[in-house]
């Protein structure tokens, strides 16, 4: 069988990444350029400077992905785009440079969710991976509970509410002074407390989840008492949103008998939450997978491994298509 080659692209935040992908599975090269040094200074992301810096990164990055490849656009057989959820600014250059590189070079051009993309990641750190499996897909803009069907068949089981786990893990940072981006900064910092302040259970319904009221929680007690320890207070957090995020997963697999879950998304690098699944499985013999580290944030490799899926089912996308910044899965 003839290896199949996607470049993906993805610029749906604040990364532009150019990625090809052998077979959905191998990367040949996986380049990102990411602005964070920029955004830092304004304690979050500015969707119109991230938008003028993907226009001017992205041919670069490109270029780069095909050089570290050692290919041309002749060895390509998709491209393939993420083209939402995410900032509409950010989205419309990724989709309108693949668009442009697909009349260009005549290859096909490949829509892909985001959200989609995410747990593709999982394919690539996990070559034997295959479906059905339940994701928890956990990041600053999505928190959902989703059984993984087949590779484009998904059926979502349960999402958040309110704040999605990485904005409440960014706005508690910012408020308690650690700045942008909060995830990796609270998790650093976790790591210096205990866990010894009691917070709000919160009861949702289902699989759903909720994190405004824990976040909440937290600000309050820091505006209370300012003195009050940051280390304990982000350590305490971590345990809470850890113990939230595995009830539901031990529902699902109750409810679904699928005794395999993949973590997706930039808070599956959280090291607190990774311990706390990995004693989970030890525990109660379900399989846990989550990606490595480099594949967690933003990366175009998972847009083109969820592409080749994409690509094997025939789900292709015209010239028409455009960005759909609150799409859903």
């Amino acid at each position: 069988m003839k290896d199949i080659i996607i470049l993906g692209i993805e610029s749906s935040c604040d990364e532009t990444a150019v990625a090809i992908v052998k077979n959905g599975r191998e990367i040949l090269s996986n380049v990102i350029n990411t602005q964070i040094s920029i955004h830092e200074l304004y304690g979050g992301v500015v969707p119109e400077i991230a938008s003028r810096n993907h226009v001017q990164n992205i041919s670069p990055v490109m270029k780069q992905a095909l050089k570290e490849a050692n290919m041309n656009m002749n060895d390509i057989d998709a491209i393939a785009c993420t083209y939402g959820p995410g900032l509409v600014g950010a989205l419309l250059v990724g989709v309108s440079y693949a668009k442009a590189l697909s009349y260009a070079s005549n290859k096909p051009l490949i829509g892909i969710n985001h959200i989609q993309g995410h747990i593709a990641a999982n394919y690539i750190t996990y070559k034997e991976l295959k479906p059905p499996f339940l994701t928890l897909l956990i990041s600053g803009g999505n928190t959902q509970l989703v059984l993984v069907k087949d590779y484009t068949e998904f059926e979502i089981l349960g999402k958040t509410k309110d704040d999605a786990v990485g904005e409440a893990f960014d706005k508690i940072a910012r408020v308690i002074g650690l700045g942008y981006p909060g995830g990796p900064k609270m998790d650093k910092l976790a790591k210096e407390g205990n866990p010894n302040i009691e917070l709000p259970k919160v009861n949702v319904e289902g699989l759903n989840f909720s994190f405004s009221g824990l976040k909440t929680a937290i600000i309050n007690l820091h505006h209370k008492n300012p003195d009050i320890n940051k280390a304990d207070l982000a350590a305490s957090f971590e345990k809470d949103v850890a113990e939230i995020l595995m009830e539901n997963a031990r529902r699902a697999v109750k409810q679904t008998g699928v005794k395999k879950i993949a973590l997706a998304g930039g808070v599956s690098a959280n090291s607190y939450i990774r311990q706390a699944f990995k004693k989970l499985e030890e525990k109660e013999n379900i399989e846990i997978y989550y990606p490595e580290l480099k594949l967690c944030t933003d990366n175009a490799a998972m847009i083109a491994s969820a592409g080749y899926y994409n690509y094997l089912k025939g789900n292709f996308s015209d010239l028409t298509l455009n960005a759909v910044p609150n799409l859903k899965l």
